[in-house]
């Protein structure tokens, strides 16, 4: 099947379709010229619940197994969030490496959760196998039109900047704003060295398998960019690498500085910034996606 990217057109009627079930996040200057999209703030923690509910909604009528997703955590807790919310049955694969934080989400949102797998593939792998025997709605994490465009609402909440910084695992989120901006600001995708998914793919001209390690594996740990993302965003975003260390940094900088808990992938976006990977020009107006929350409180002054 030939797979094909997203548009702005499929953001905007995205936005139409998940109005009213979801928050409209808050963009808060934090310093001249530097603004974070709370993104942390929304249902479940993150931005995914965006992408779930465009992906329920755009299904109806659905199956009477309802829907299966695998998740690293926080797909997950937006699938169940938005399950719930519509009173659809969810089933939910998560790898070993979720944060107990979020399996504890998980279940408090209703769902049943399996955990299989070391890694977020192999918990993909089960998902898909449950699907095909149940009948399930599957909802993948960032390789479908509709969860992408989902996430792609994000970019038309946002004031007027030269660059949107987006943290990248599989590509849903990077795809979306780069769909939704369409050219009206410079989109900085950036990721773990550890997990280079969007850079390999980009090296190679097509995704390719990486290895999965770090601290951002639970949320940022596809092992392979989706088609849907390298098909948007392929020659129209600069990529940049971050190490561990400097994630951990920026994790830490965001609470002590502005008192903001996020996970690791929520700060690997303001990690580009602090560690120089990414440089902005004397009076760029930058935004900082701060894509999720799900985090452990105590954990938060030790990065």
């Amino acid at each position: 099947m030939h797979i094909t990217g997203i548009t702005r057109n499929a953001v905007e009627l995205a936005a139409d379709r998940i109005s009213g079930y979801i928050r409209r996040t808050p963009v808060v200057e934090v310093e001249p010229g530097l603004l974070f999209k709370l993104e942390g703030l929304q249902h479940g923690g993150s931005f995914k619940v965006r992408g779930a509910f465009n992906r329920i909604l755009a299904s109806a009528p659905l199956p009477a197994a309802g829907v299966i997703a695998a998740s690293g955590g926080n797909h997950g807790l937006a699938v169940a969030y938005a399950a719930r919310t519509l009173g659809v049955r969810a089933e939910i694969f998560v790898p070993e490496v979720a944060a107990p934080v979020k399996i504890a989400g998980l279940r408090a949102f209703g769902a049943d959760v399996v955990i299989t797998g070391s890694i977020y593939a192999e918990a993909l792998e089960a998902a898909q196998k449950r699907a095909a025997d149940t009948g399930a709605l599957e909802i993948h994490a960032y390789d479908q039109p509709e969860v992408a465009a989902g996430q792609g609402t994000i970019a038309l909440e946002l004031p007027e900047a030269d660059t949107v910084l987006v943290a990248v695992g599989g590509g849903g989120l990077v795809a979306g704003v780069t769909a939704a901006l369409d050219g009206r600001a410079r989109v900085v995708a950036v990721e773990p060295a550890r997990i280079p998914t969007l850079n390999a793919a980009l090296a190679a001209g097509r995704p390719v398998r990486v290895e999965v390690s770090g601290v951002g594996a639970d949320a940022l740990g596809a092992s392979i960019l989706g088609e849907v993302a390298y098909q948007t965003v392929a020659g129209k975003v600069e990529s940049v690498l971050i190490t561990d260390d400097a994630i951990i940094e920026a994790r830490r900088a965001m609470w002590r500085d502005y008192r903001i808990a996020t996970e690791y992938a929520g700060a690997a976006a303001l990690a580009a910034l602090r560690s120089g990977a990414y440089v902005p020009s004397p009076g760029e107006r930058v935004v900082v996606i701060v894509c999720g929350a799900n985090t452990d409180p105590a954990t938060l002054a030790d990065g």
